[in-house]
């Protein structure tokens, strides 16, 4: 499988990002609307960090190897997010808002996860605080502005 315990290590979170991400795209796949879909691929992300224990988080984040995997997939997911915020505001289901900003402001919040400083400010885990951001993104951009 691997020739040391370090690749092991890093073999099985490539491994966890891989499965993870292929489940929530498999997930969103039908889903048309806009702010449904980033709601639940937020949520597939939380729902997927969620079953990482407390002491597995906090090993990948602080081991360098396994925190560059998952800055590497953190990005992603922020690409990810940021292509479905333009997509809503091209097609109107979105007020007019900077969907690059939109995605750096969650790029931000996703360092902040991965980092363990929003965790460590806020009291969730990782699970619940990705659940969180696809909820204010998505009421973010669907409020009428006054």
């Amino acid at each position: 499988m691997a020739s040391s315990r370090e690749q092991i290590i890093q073999k099985v979170t490539r491994h966890f990002f891989e499965r993870s991400t292929k489940a929530i795209e498999a997930g969103i796949t039908a889903v048309e609307d806009p702010a449904d879909r980033i709601i639940r691929y937020l949520a597939g992300v939380g729902s997927a960090m969620s079953r990482n224990s407390r002491a597995f988080y906090l090993d990948m984040i602080t081991y360098e190897p396994t925190a560059a995997i998952y800055r590497l997939n953190s990005r992603a997911a922020a690409r990810k997010v940021q292509g479905m915020i333009e997509d809503g505001v091209a097609s109107g289901a979105f007020r007019a808002a900077d969907a690059a900003l939109a995605g750096q402001a969650i790029s931000l919040l996703i360092d902040g996860v991965q980092s363990g400083e929003l965790l460590e400010a806020t009291g969730l885990t990782a699970g619940e605080a990705f659940t969180e951001i696809g909820e204010l993104v998505i009421h973010g951009l669907t409020a009428k502005p006054q």
